[in-house]
């Protein structure tokens, strides 16, 4: 897992003259990738294969060597999608700890998770923008109730 991190921050300060050195010895892209698996929460895990995760950790992981890249924008597509609970309480927490140094685009569809976490949404249906605002200004808007939340009117 830490070379996949370590891959990703060598791209970012790529050195094609050192073609024979041993990509260890290039400190920097050494300390972006340990960084990056400790700031998504991997760091005790950074030996193992990428494969013998779990899936919550795989997308950790997916946020970490995006992260290896120093980026100031994430454009993160559904990051929470088969999650159970723990896994997406785990992932809910990171992306509020990003949230500080960098700028978070989100396409998701767990909503009590897009409430909880973002600043501002933008409701889509069928590609045409339905309602955008804070999160109090689109939980109350009609039109994504009906959409997306379930009408309240419908029920009573």
């Amino acid at each position: 897992m830490f070379e996949n991190c370590r891959l990703a921050a060598q791209a970012r300060d790529q050195r094609p003259w050192s073609l024979w050195s041993d990509a260890q010895a290039h400190g920097a892209s050494v300390e972006l990738a340990r960084a990056a698996l400790d700031r998504a929460g991997l760091a005790p895990l950074a030996a193992r294969l990428a494969g013998s995760l779990s899936h919550g950790q795989k997308r950790q992981l997916e946020i970490a060597v995006c992260l290896a890249t120093a980026p100031r924008i994430l454009l993160l597509d559904e990051p929470l999608a088969g999650m159970a609970a723990e896994e997406s309480e785990r992932m809910l927490a990171l992306l509020a700890q990003l949230r500080d140094g960098h700028a978070i685009m989100l396409v998701e569809h767990d909503m009590d998770a897009v409430f909880r976490i973002a600043d501002r949404i933008t409701v889509m249906v069928n590609g045409t923008v339905l309602a955008s605002g804070t999160p109090g200004e689109v939980r109350t808007n009609s039109e994504v109730q009906a959409a997306y939340l379930g009408d309240a009117s419908a029920s009573q």
